[in-house]
């Protein structure tokens, strides 16, 4: 019997992910099934218009500056931001098993409507493109958006956890 599923894609790393349209991200983020949750530290990279010559230039300014990535918390079932400069943990989001706004499959949620008063109309979901690295969809909601609306994309990336 042969299988149906599509070829696992080339491995990516989170910087390749700049260069690609919108289109290849959602189509990326669609051929990969939702993954482990993850966990501990994960470096950041906002992908904001991506595949165009802002993506590279916005991803350093906003990386350095205002958002590092996220530590994902698995004894408590939750994660932090790592915000500024020195990645301050800050903005707590639940993290667990969700469906994708994008494509109505499995994906890991990061709801932030239930833990914080900050970003409470953010929603983010995320898969695993590669090994260790996860590409996310944020997700505004509220009458603000319209209901919902796909704000941005990023990347994280976990240190190699190699075999013990």
């Amino acid at each position: 019997m042969t299988s149906t599923l599509p070829p696992d894609p080339a491995p990516v790393e989170a910087d390749e992910l700049l260069a690609m349209s919108s289109s290849a991200l959602d189509a990326l983020f669609q051929n990969r099934p939702a993954g482990e949750i993850p966990q501990g530290p994960a470096d950041g990279t906002i992908i904001w218009m991506p595949g165009t010559p802002l993506a590279r230039p916005v991803a350093l300014v906003f990386g350095a500056t205002v958002w590092r990535g996220k530590v994902f918390r698995p004894h408590s079932g939750d994660l932090k931001n790592r915000l500024g400069p020195t990645g301050f943990p800050a903005i707590r989001a639940v993290v667990g098993p969700g469906v994708s706004w994008l494509d109505d499959r499995p994906c890991v949620l990061l709801d932030y409507s239930r833990s914080s008063r900050v970003a409470g109309w953010i929603r983010d979901e995320i898969r695993e493109v590669s090994p260790d690295v996860y590409l996310g969809l944020a997700w505004g909601v509220g009458r603000v958006f319209g209901g919902r609306r796909l704000l941005l994309r990023f990347a994280l990336t976990f240190a190699h956890r190699s075999a013990a």
